[in-house]
């Protein structure tokens, strides 16, 4: 069976209408109705509270079709729930888990996320912060701000929700049309309503870009962490 057999499997077994499971997420029968018949997926977040409305478990709702659970890669840097120094790891997908995506995919969350895989980030990882979508790997050091209250070093982990509202100081991931990646900085709303992105870094040589109709904002970070060495 399918992703979308076992949602409508499950679905019937519990006695629930394509809308009330709608209206859990507050979508549209139609939308559910597409997940079932292999149209588009839920995303990361919604399929953790799928297998929940459903009384089932997100390995069941994506075993293949043996009935096995899917492999997915411990993270790489110890942070998962899964930690071993065997060879084989059991497969094992904490239910709070999120994707590591790159910065290119980032840019693009809004047209991918229906139809992400497990297989489409090199890592998932367990996220101790809620409410977010997906984690990112921060590059360079135009967040690194040694003197202040926020710095965000090279390979910290950020994770990201894109139902946020971003106010004034929010730290934000944000993709320009001509850009290939999204970028990291904080948000400044001036009083004369002029909008920036703004580089912690005191030594950073572009420390404020303009937002303009150009550029758009994917998310808000939810929080930040270390792995160690």
């Amino acid at each position: 069976m399918s992703l979308g057999d076992r949602i409508r499997e499950k679905r019937k077994a519990m006695k629930l209408t394509l809308q009330q499971v709608g209206d859990v997420f507050g979508i549209t029968r139609s939308s559910v109705s597409d997940w079932e018949s292999g149209k588009t997926r839920p995303d990361q977040g919604r399929l953790v509270k799928l297998a929940d409305v459903l009384n089932t478990s997100i390995e069941y709702l994506l075993s293949d079709k043996e009935g096995k659970p899917p492999v997915i890669e411990p993270s790489k840097k110890g942070i998962s729930n899964t930690l071993s120094d065997r060879n084989v790891v059991e497969p094992h997908w904490p239910a709070n888990a999120l994707p590591v995506i790159s910065w290119v995919q980032a840019g693009e969350w809004g047209e991918i996320v229906d139809n992400f895989q497990p297989g489409d980030a090199d890592e998932w990882v367990v996220c101790p912060f809620p409410n977010s979508d997906f984690i990112l790997k921060v590059v360079g050091e135009s967040m690194y701000n040694p003197g202040g209250e926020l710095s965000f070093r090279d390979g910290d982990y950020i994770s990201v929700s894109t139902s946020k509202e971003p106010l004034h100081r929010s730290l934000v991931i944000a993709k320009r049309t001509n850009d290939q990646s999204a970028t990291f900085k904080q948000l400044l709303i001036e009083n004369d309503g002029v909008i920036l992105l703004h580089a912690l870094n005191p030594a950073w040589p572009t420390r404020y870009m303009t937002v303009d109709e150009h550029t758009r904002i994917v998310g808000v970070v939810t929080g930040q962490w270390r792995p160690m060495p």
